[in-house]
């Protein structure tokens, strides 16, 4: 599960934007095979993946759309970013380090924090301060722009993490994060509010996903997506009359982006305060007591949280568990809600 976007804007050309006019013998053609033919240093790949970011306009609109198809007396105007460092530098930001040793770190990642260097995000990233704390051994382990990264949490997920200090860490760890557990020990459990009462204490959602077609910023159960699937289970109900709000455990049997939140929309249960895919549910703190309101509104991001990770040790063998405490935010969610907890006042 990873939130940051995916687009790298590596080894760009420099230089004036390029602008196209459509005439008649292109019209009714594709966008990104128009903007392929017109700027050959970028390949019609590179090019889908730009006009997606944002970085192509019809007559000084937007479009995101590849397929898009050109009218004659349109004006195409692309505009390639400039090259980042591709060398991430080190930073001195502070971690909190669940374990560490020769191999490896276990971080509990705090919320706001962005994994690694990526556009909007060029540095206080987690490789920053990996850089800074382990020193120049880290660069270059797995890939220039995220050393040490085997697996990423969304910029506003909070938890443990695992990054890999030799080239032979990282290769072990990576391939049991492919593996998402199906063989091996790789175990990962997530803690989500989410809006409303499911029907059942347990169940999984088996939706593929991809990158939404109309919000290059979200994802969406897709027919043809990649395949996805979440089990996750209760673990406690809170609510009176007029609201419910349900703590779940997740786990995942593929590591897809927003994976969770997504299949939680899906099933209509979207984890609380995420502005990205519960957009409707904003009006549902009105019926809150006002402690929980508080709680919510105080959040400023979705309400979940990476609370154990286990893994095999690549040097040792050694089955290791690590689990991270819930963050202050999200504590105050859980002590606000626990008055409200629906078994204990049955009981």
């Amino acid at each position: 599960m990873a939130d940051d976007t995916d687009f790298e804007f590596e080894g760009e050309p420099s230089g004036e934007p390029v602008e196209v006019v459509v005439d008649a013998a292109m019209e009714g053609g594709r966008l990104d095979a128009m903007l392929a033919k017109a700027h050959e240093a970028l390949s019609r790949n590179r090019i889908k993946d730009l006009i997606l970011a944002g970085a192509v306009s019809v007559d000084g609109r937007m479009i995101a759309e590849p397929k898009y198809r050109v009218k004659a007396g349109e004006t195409i105007v692309l505009v390639a970013p400039p090259p980042e460092d591709p060398d991430p530098q080190p930073e001195d930001i502070p971690l909190d380090i669940l374990y560490e040793d020769e191999h490896l770190i276990v971080i509990n990642k705090p919320v706001g924090m962005v994994v690694h260097p990526a556009p909007g995000s060029p540095s206080g990233t987690l490789v920053n301060a990996l850089i800074f704390h382990c020193g120049d051994s880290l660069k270059g382990i797995g890939g220039v722009k995220r050393p040490g990264i085997v697996h990423r949490l969304d910029k506003d997920t909070s938890g443990v993490m695992v990054a890999a200090k030799t080239e032979k860490a990282h290769k072990h760890l990576s391939e049991q994060f492919a593996d998402h557990g199906r063989t091996g020990p790789l175990h990962r459990a997530y803690i989500a509010y989410a809006w409303g009462s499911t029907q059942s204490g347990m169940g999984t959602v088996d939706a593929p996903l991809g990158r939404d077609p109309g919000n290059r910023l979200k994802q969406a159960v897709l027919r043809h997506g990649r395949e996805a699937i979440t089990h996750y289970a209760v673990e406690a109900r809170f609510g009176e009359p007029g609201w419910d709000i349900t703590r779940i455990q997740c786990q995942l049997e593929t590591g897809r982006t927003h994976q969770i939140r997504v299949h939680m929309a899906h099933i209509g249960h979207p984890l609380v305060a995420d502005a990205l895919y519960a957009p409707g549910f904003a009006t549902k703190v009105n019926k809150l007591p006002e402690d929980v309101a508080k709680a919510v509104l105080a959040l400023g991001r979705q309400a979940l949280h990476a609370a154990e990770l286990g893994f095999e040790h690549p040097a040792t063998g050694e089955e290791m568990m690590f689990e991270a405490e819930l963050p202050d935010d999200l504590q105050a969610l859980e002590d606000a809600l626990a008055p409200y907890d629906q078994v204990t006042r049955v009981g």
